[in-house]
């Protein structure tokens, strides 16, 4: 049966990061969107200090409800997991499928922030503080996010914008009403591995785990296999 694919960017990105795996869920038969959310990229005249993790969960919600979207594969990047968490509590019987692509897998309460590693919060934190006026987190390095093919460190490099950092510091949530729909991690393993934490959470609630061997940034350095690895989640 043909899917529809709700593909949720990162922090810093917009929709536009899943241009190379888009077309090869397309070519597959199934159907794909990839909104950008208020206050990045294209739509980063809209941030301010008081857009924050339910402004974010409001945009996938109301995305999947006025296309009236149906058996949707939910995937989140990164911090996008906070947000596939959050709409699959407002929206359970729209979606057939959860997908953690290397992000956070979070629990009532919990907020972004407090689920990263100590060193990588600290850093955050205090980029906001000195070079975001308190309330944006700049874009990372990319070499850092194991991005190292010049083509593609210039592809992204123009297009990232800041992060609105109350997205990272807002808990989530959440009544249960998520927990019934299916869950899968996808962990890329050719980095530093700040999300190793949330595929063993993943692994102890018992979801499937799947492992990319490439950097943080999958869909823009390894889409084939993204790609692959999605069909194949779609199809078991």
């Amino acid at each position: 049966m043909d899917e529809t694919f709700v593909l949720v960017h990162g922090a810093w990105h917009g929709g536009w990061c899943w241009d190379r795996v888009a077309p090869l869920l397309r070519e597959a038969g199934h159907e794909v969107h990839a909104p950008t959310l208020t206050g990045l990229s294209e739509r980063s005249h809209l941030i301010s200090p008081q857009v924050g993790l339910d402004t974010h969960t409001e945009d996938v919600v109301r995305h999947i409800d006025v296309l009236g979207l149906r058996d949707v594969v939910l995937v989140g990047h990164s911090y996008a997991g906070q947000l596939v968490t959050a709409v699959a509590d407002r929206r359970p019987e729209a979606l057939s499928r959860r997908v953690y692509l290397d992000a956070f897998v979070g629990a009532d309460g919990e907020a972004a922030c407090d689920l990263l590693p100590e060193q990588v919060r600290h850093h955050w934190a205090e980029s906001a503080l000195t070079d975001g006026f308190g309330w944006m987190v700049p874009p990372r390095s990319l070499a850092v996010l194991g991005v190292s093919k010049t083509e593609d460190v210039d592809w992204l490099t123009p297009k990232l914008t800041p992060h609105p950092w109350k997205t990272y510091t807002d808990p989530l949530r959440l009544t249960g009403a998520g927990a019934e729909v299916p869950a899968v991690f996808v962990e890329c393993v050719d980095w530093m591995r700040v999300f190793r934490a949330h595929a063993a959470r993943a692994h102890a609630r018992g979801w499937p785990v799947h492992e990319l061997k490439t950097g943080h940034e999958a869909m823009v350095t390894a889409p084939s296999e993204l790609a692959d690895t999605l069909l194949d989640i779609v199809r078991t």
